[in-house]
């Protein structure tokens, strides 16, 4: 019975292409709406968990600090277990590498006098060292003399935490959209489709059919293109994301320390799956008053 009914709502795609193709644009639309979300929440995430556990802080030392006072913070920080590297940035070699890259905004920095660069010790830690310990070590700093400030970047973490969640709200509000959206236009395809084959329907009733065998077909039409939909919406944000990533400047990258990535495969197939899953379900509806089961 399923082959049947596989073999008729195939038939019955084919004869109304036009209608199913439109609600199939129709949906890849709203999907990838969706997925455009979905795909700036995990790059966002992705970088607070870089940023979260960036393993380095920055120690910027006053500019009456001494040679000594340098070198006994340095040999401090190498004692601490978790910390693997400590380096010293003089202000002419910051102001150096300011200058290295390319670039009329870097060109500016780089001609700024030496005293606007503050001189500092770069700490590199292990990825996986607590936050409870970093704090207890940057707290311990901060009160000696010759330190001006420490740096943890936890403040560009607690802010694309904020970032994170507005985006999942978002995301969740465009979701009930989306999926709105996919009920009413297959459900309006299926009942426009029923109605063309009204004449078949009342055939199939007509010789003994069952509702089940007669609404299988546009069970699987609807599910067809929900998943359609959602399908066309994965290759079209993978082109426009291609196209995005081809132009993304490098030196971004560097400075944000990530590279973005792509939906990662289960939300990709998820997107899919729920798509399949709504159409079937509009169909569903859409079929609820015209054929009794």
């Amino acid at each position: 019975m399923f082959d049947g009914m596989t073999r008729r709502a195939r038939r019955g795609m084919l004869r109304e292409w036009r209608l199913h193709t439109l609600s199939v644009f129709s949906l890849a639309v709203a999907f990838v709406c969706l997925g455009a979300a979905l795909l700036v929440v995990a790059n966002l995430r992705a970088i607070e968990e870089r940023w979260a556990h960036a393993g380095r802080f920055s120690v910027y030392l006053k500019d009456q600090a001494t040679q000594p006072d340098i070198d006994l913070v340095k040999s401090a920080l190498t004692k601490v277990p978790g910390v693997t590297e400590v380096r010293y940035v003089s202000s002419g070699q910051a102001r150096a590498e300011f200058g290295m890259s390319e670039g009329a905004a870097k060109s500016d920095l780089a001609a700024l006098p030496v005293e606007a660069f503050p001189a500092s010790i770069e700490v590199l830690v292990r990825p996986d060292m607590p936050d409870a310990d970093i704090a207890e070590i940057t707290g311990k700093l901060k009160v000696l003399p010759a330190i001006e400030d420490v740096e943890t970047y936890q403040a560009w973490t607690e802010r694309l935490s904020r970032l994170v969640r507005g985006g999942v709200a978002a995301a969740s509000l465009l979701a009930i959209v989306v999926f709105a959206s996919v009920l009413a236009v297959v459900g309006s395809t299926i009942r426009l489709a029923l109605q063309r084959r009204r004449t078949e329907v009342e055939v199939l009733k007509l010789v003994g059919a069952t509702d089940v065998f007669v609404k299988g077909p546009f069970l699987l039409e609807g599910s067809a293109q929900g998943a359609m939909g959602a399908v066309g919406a994965v290759v079209l944000l993978g082109l426009l994301f291609a196209i995005v990533r081809g132009r993304l400047d490098g030196e971004l990258v560097t400075l944000i320390g990530l590279e973005p990535t792509f939906l990662p495969w289960p939300v990709a197939i998820g997107m899919i799956a729920v798509g399949a899953f709504l159409g079937m379900a509009a169909a569903a509806l859409g079929l609820r008053k015209l054929v009794t089961v």
